[in-house]
């Protein structure tokens, strides 16, 4: 099927980076929150990305213009109504999603794809509440969404072969590249990402080395180009404590529980850079 039309669901750091290359690659765009101060913040920082190819020479302003162009705000999901994709960058918590995709599938059109931006949840228990699961499908971006070339797009156990496909044809016009993975808990990404950041947080839980050694030796040993703890703030602390509860239970193995300290720091609101303070001081 062809794809023209797509709603982005969630202003945020990932929803606005989403819309942006979406925008970027001439898809016609519904950005989508509760608040318009959600929704001008978002396009705020997708403003700031453009100027910033602007200064680099990387686009002209008639370009920036255009792509800002592209992009409607929508503060109803009623929106849907006109789509041929969602895609849904809301909060990683399975009722949030479930929510979203009971009333997405009401409102959208028949021939519309549902896609979710999860890093980590089941994409057939999503698929599960609709009356469309054969549509729908996860799109895992990573951060910075503008940045960063993969896309996991993941099968639940009822997406077809045509959802896939078209979904596979669609990120690769937004210049990205698509990896097909199976619907297993944390995918591949943060299957293998999170469980070494959480044995970062028990080596400085355990006394092993200082903080700021730790991400030293993954940057200089490792060749990362940040450190564990350091991409751990920038992720959320929140969002690390989610993805790691979601494996354990998941998958049932003793190794991917979460580190207590992990633990402490998200009780006493210290969720990283978002919130000025985590394993690091953010001013």
């Amino acid at each position: 099927m062809s794809i023209k039309k797509v709603m982005v669901i969630g202003a945020g750091q990932m929803g606005s980076g989403i819309a942006q290359v979406c925008a970027q690659a001439g898809f016609d765009v519904t950005l989508n929150d509760m608040k318009q101060e959600f929704f001008e913040r978002g396009i705020g920082a997708i403003s700031k990305n453009l100027s910033r190819d602007v200064e680099k020479g990387r686009r002209t302003e008639e370009e920036k213009r255009a792509i800002l162009d592209r992009i409607t705000m929508s503060l109803d999901l009623q929106d849907a109504s006109n789509v041929d994709i969602v895609i849904e960058a809301a909060v990683e918590n399975m009722e949030v999603k479930q929510s979203i995709f009971k009333r997405l599938d009401e409102i959208a059109p028949a021939h519309a794809i549902l896609a979710t931006n999860t890093s980590s949840l089941p994409i057939t228990e999503i698929a599960a509440v609709t009356k469309r699961p054969a549509q729908v499908i996860g799109m895992h971006f990573m951060n910075p969404v503008p940045v960063m070339k993969l896309v996991e797009i993941i099968r639940g156990l009822a997406t077809e072969d045509e959802v896939y496909e078209s979904v596979e044809a669609m990120t690769r016009k937004l210049d990205k590249t698509p990896v097909e993975v199976n619907d297993f808990p944390g995918f591949v990404a943060n299957r293998i990402l999170l469980p070494m950041i959480n044995e970062a947080i028990y080596t400085l839980y355990e006394g092993v080395a200082t903080k700021e050694a730790i991400d030293d030796v993954m940057k200089l040993g490792m060749n990362h180009p940040m450190g564990p703890l350091t991409l751990a703030d920038f992720i959320g602390l929140d969002t690390c404590l989610y993805i790691m509860e979601t494996l354990h239970e998941g998958l049932g193995d003793s190794k991917y529980r979460p580190c207590p300290l992990l633990r402490k720091y998200v009780a006493a609101g210290w969720l990283g850079k978002k919130s000025g303070r985590g394993f690091y001081v953010y001013e």
